[in-house]
């Protein structure tokens, strides 16, 4: 296992300085911000970014995430030039000593929330989500806590018509196409490719959800069987669906070899469709962090892990979700399991 830690480059208030002094920290997590979503990423500017991770004492081995065009989603006719291009930033990435890539399949929304600002009863600041809060905003003409804000009103709108009427099976079938036109990049590179599931995992606006459940995920993986296509096994995500026993998918998916990275982080589910982020610890959300690191460990997983979303503590002010506090705790609360479960199982 491997530990790292969500960096937002040079730009971030999180510095690499911080993140080092962190115990167990091994790197970092991070990409190009800049390059529009369906450019190549340069490859001078990826070893430029190695290069200062590097002199600060971190790794960099993983990327999240090569954003992939809306187009290819929708499967239109530019998908083509688009793929091609995602294939040579995998080449440019293999080049610099990138082994894993984080990325998703959600059309339009990256991730969602309905209040990035929700305040706990012991006084910090998580992101949360409630379905009546969401009734009160329209995509068409509100800004969203989570939506890709590179997007025009214009073109959000768009967009949104684009996806109107697309089915499940329909956005599923675009993935598969999608991995088997870049999967010989990451064959030749020896890059994995690490989906993230849908956050949140149901329907938002009628938009689809393709990577949510157990039975979604043996779906993608019976569809693209290579070695090279795998899952970011995100609790945070996943946990929010009563039906995922976390510990179970845990261990199975890391026994078949197919979690390459593990965003691990704790919730407190409050309802249908309802939750708060909470400190990673077991005792403070709906998760059993314990058993999943432990079924992790027992089935052989050494990928990278990352601690997720953090609250807000200590009067720190920052990108919601990505401060150092809570996440630096939550980096010693998950290196301390991890020791637990290989001394467990004698390692």
């Amino acid at each position: 296992m491997k530990m790292t830690f969500r960096w937002y480059g040079e730009e971030d208030p999180v510095t690499l300085e911080q993140i080092r002094q962190i115990p167990g920290m091994k790197g970092v997590v991070s990409a190009i911000y800049d390059v529009p979503v369906g450019q190549v990423w340069p490859l001078e500017r990826l070893r430029q970014v190695k290069q200062y991770c590097e002199s600060k004492g971190l790794q960099w081995e993983v990327v999240e995430s090569v954003p992939v065009h809306e187009s290819i989603k929708l499967g239109k006719p530019e998908r083509m030039q688009l793929t091609k291009n995602y294939a040579q930033t995998i080449r440019n990435l293999g080049e610099i000593g990138i082994r894993c890539i984080c990325y998703n399949f959600m059309p339009v929304f990256d991730w969602l929330r309905t209040n990035l600002h929700s305040r706990l009863s012991d006084g910090s600041e998580a992101l949360s989500y409630c379905p009546e809060e969401l009734k009160t905003m329209d995509p068409r003409t509100a800004h969203l806590p989570g939506w890709d804000e590179s997007y025009t009103q214009t073109e959000l709108n768009g967009l949104l018509r684009e996806y109107e009427g697309m089915t499940d099976a329909v956005l599923f079938n675009h993935l598969v196409w999608f991995l088997e036109q870049i999967l010989p990049a990451c064959r030749d590179t020896g890059i994995v490719m690490a989906i993230h599931p849908d956050d949140p995992p149901w329907r938002i606006f009628g938009l689809p959800r393709i990577i949510s459940s157990e039975q979604n995920l043996d779906a993608l993986f019976s569809a693209v069987p290579d070695c090279h296509n795998g899952l970011t096994f995100c609790t945070g995500s996943l946990g929010l669906r009563t039906e995922n026993n976390l510990v179970s998918m845990a261990e199975k998916y890391a026994a078949a070899g197919r979690i390459f990275f593990a965003h691990l982080r704790n919730i407190q589910r409050e309802g249908p469709y309802r939750f708060a982020e909470s400190a990673h610890l077991s005792s403070c959300g709906s998760l059993d962090m314990y058993g999943i690191v432990r079924a992790l460990t027992r089935a052989g997983f050494d990928g990278y892990v990352r601690p997720d979303h953090g609250r807000m503590i200590w009067g720190e002010k920052g990108k919601p979700g990505y401060g150092l506090y809570d996440r630096a705790l939550g980096a010693a609360y998950l290196n301390g399991l991890f020791e637990g479960a290989r001394k467990e199982k004698g390692i």
